[in-house]
């Protein structure tokens, strides 16, 4: 567990009992974890300070016991680091007799550290026993040392040193404005919205206008204010442990004045009662947070991944390592890459010369909605708030009577028009770290996490009831085809292809499963294409309209530490996060479960995951 504020990246001990090194780090500085190496005898930990100029800095720590071979392993590791890093930060424990009459083991890795290019900086005594067994090696760097001090609960010193390096970026250093929440009040948000009616009579008037008067409401009750980020504070400590550790350092400063044996053992004791208290305190929380969400996976397992993570991770939000502008390009064009190996080994020429029109029902215009549709499709969903939203989602839900009218007369227009208003079509994109422990510099190893308009879910939600209804109607997906769609869920597929294996096997056969994952399935989704299986399942005139509206002329930026970065436009691909895109996503798959089947395999997919499976009959050999 790390005190409030810090991260800690620990590196078990692989043998015994307990042990092992840990590095601490504040949670408002940049880093990343290093790969610790399998070094014989050597306990180590590392890491990379995410500054313009990266310093690594090792921790490490040779038992007693350990044989003087171990410092070859240790120096071989070195050798390796001071190649890849030319600012090296190499400390710790190394239990060898660096004293003023060193022993022949110190002047050894002295002398073999210099060759390296690290220098020593630590001198006079670590050890209680007036040895010199804690050294600091630095290299592109200068290291300050400060007068070593004295601990109760260790027979060595702690040393304490200034390292001259630029520093590596702090996090959430500038302010950041926000809206205080305590005063959006849904009271006085209606009263501030009065007569909520956007001027205009086309679309695009519309909804400018109801991103403009929503915006002047959220002013007048809660205008921005500049806060300052503070962190992280440890919900398990109350007032009395806080009061404790008031105490625990009014006796640390009454030893280090008196240096006698009586204020040191009430020093220790009182640190062993505060220690206590707090494993108390945090067995005592946890375990009640863990009750409460007995009946809740998801928190259940958020609680759990915050005790059993070992590599704490920086705020990405407020991480200048990498800018929104390198991560928008990054992303734009790694689909642009994907898509250009497909148009250089695909022919979909053929196919989009001789589009196939639906000879069934066909679904060409959308119904009007109503005053209690309006209601219903603004309460649905989570009340997630986009940054290019004019105020919170949940605070527009608070007020249905006011909004209803006007929120109504955008959709009617949007479905009667054939036309989804361009300034919806812009989506904020957040990196997100797909694992904890993979290289956070590295920018392939994040995904895009998109957030679109508020206003834009509401009307989608409206064309996604209406088509929904007509796929199920008209059975125009493949009944084999599960994710988004009611009734076929995962649990569909997996008792499905589950079912035919088994049965395969219990006739004597055999199966062959192939898995297929696509990569950026969503993203790479061909409008021309797309727009040819709409058509296939009988969606035509204002209502396919409407879709190519939905999917042209789109955008995305980057946010990434307060920061927008510019417009990125997407010329393929279903909007990420988008009501529609799952239903869109589904269309467009329909015809590989038909294409395969046709080579005699069966075919189960789930959202952009898709199970090939050939049925196998047996041939038992007779018995002689």
């Amino acid at each position: 567990m790390a005190p409030p504020g810090f991260s800690v990246l620990h590196q078990s001990r692989t043998v015994g009992r307990g042990g092992g090194v840990a590095l601490l780090i504040r949670e408002d500085c940049s880093f990343r974890a290093l790969p610790s190496p399998s070094i014989p005898g050597i306990e180590c930990v590392g890491l990379v300070w995410g500054s313009e100029v990266s310093l690594a800095v090792w921790l490490v720590y040779r038992p007693p016991s350990a044989p003087a071979a171990t410092l070859s392993g240790l120096l071989e590791a070195v050798a390796g680091w001071a190649l890849e890093f030319p600012n090296l930060l190499v400390l710790g424990d190394f239990n060898i007799h660096a004293d003023a009459t060193p022993s022949s083991q110190a002047l050894d890795l002295v002398s073999s550290m210099a060759t390296l290019g690290l220098s020593q900086f630590v001198s006079g005594p670590t050890h209680q026993a007036g040895h010199t067994l804690d050294l600091i090696f630095g290299a592109g760097i200068d290291v300050i040392m400060s007068p070593s001090m004295k601990v109760p609960w260790s027979d060595h010193y702690a040393l304490k040193a200034r390292i001259d390096f630029p520093p590596p970026p702090c996090l959430g250093g500038e302010p950041i404005w926000a809206r205080p929440q305590r005063l959006m009040d849904p009271d006085r948000f209606r009263q501030a919205l009065r007569d909520l009616a956007p001027p205009g009579d086309s679309l695009t008037e519309l909804v400018e206008g109801w991103n403009t008067q929503l915006l002047a409401a959220i002013d007048e009750i809660a205008p921005k204010r500049p806060l300052r980020p503070h962190r992280n504070r440890a919900p398990w400590f109350t007032e009395e442990l806080r009061k404790m550790k008031r105490d625990l350092r009014r006796l640390e400063r009454v030893w280090r004045g008196a240096r006698d044996g009586a204020s040191r053992t009430s020093y220790r004791v009182f640190m062993k009662t505060y220690e206590m208290a707090v494993k108390a305190a945090k067995k005592s929380y946890f375990s009640a947070s863990i009750a409460s969400a007995s009946s809740r996976p998801a928190q259940l397992f958020s609680i759990i991944r915050s005790l059993t993570s070992l590599e704490g991770q920086p705020n990405l939000n407020n991480n200048r390592t990498h800018s929104c502008e390198a991560f928008a390009s990054f992303f734009a064009e790694k689909v642009l890459l994907l898509r250009h190996d497909l148009l250089a080994n695909l022919d979909t020429i053929k196919e989009l010369e001789a589009p196939r029109l639906s000879s069934g029902p066909v679904l060409d215009h959308f119904d009007r909605i109503s005053p209690a549709d309006v209601d219903r499709f603004l309460q649905a969903g989570k009340p997630t708030t986009c940054p290019l939203d004019p105020c919170p989602s949940w605070l527009i839900r608070a007020c249905p009577d006011e909004v209803r009218a006007p929120l109504g007369d955008i959709i009617n227009l949007s479905l009667g028009t054939g036309i989804f208003p361009g300034e919806l079509k812009e989506a904020v994109v957040r990196p997100l770290l797909k694992k904890t422990s993979l290289d956070p510099l590295d920018l392939s190893n994040y995904r895009p996490v998109s957030n679109l308009p508020f206003l834009g879910k509401v009307i989608e939600r409206a064309v996604a009831e209406q088509l929904g209804r007509f796929l199920d109607e008209t059975s125009a997906l493949d009944p084999f085809q599960s994710g988004f769609r009611a009734g076929h869920g995962t649990e569909t597929a997996l008792v499905a292809l589950t079912d035919d294996l088994r049965r395969q096997l219990d006739r004597g056969g055999s199966g062959l499963l192939i898995l297929l994952d696509l990569s950026a399935a969503f993203d790479m989704v061909d409008h021309e294409l797309l727009d040819h299986r709409l058509a296939d399942v009988g969606i035509q005139g204002t209502v396919l309209q409407w879709l190519r509206s939905f999917l042209s002329d789109r955008g995305q930026r980057v946010a990434l530490g307060g920061e927008l970065s510019s417009r990125h436009s997407l010329v393929c691909g279903v909007p990420q996060g988008a009501i529609l895109s799952p239903m869109l996503f589904n269309i467009f798959m329909r015809p590989l479960a038909q294409l395969v089947r046709s080579f005699g395999l069966g075919c189960h997919q789930y959202a952009d995951d898709t199970q090939l499976y050939l049925l196998m009959d047996g041939h038992p050999n007779p018995a002689p």
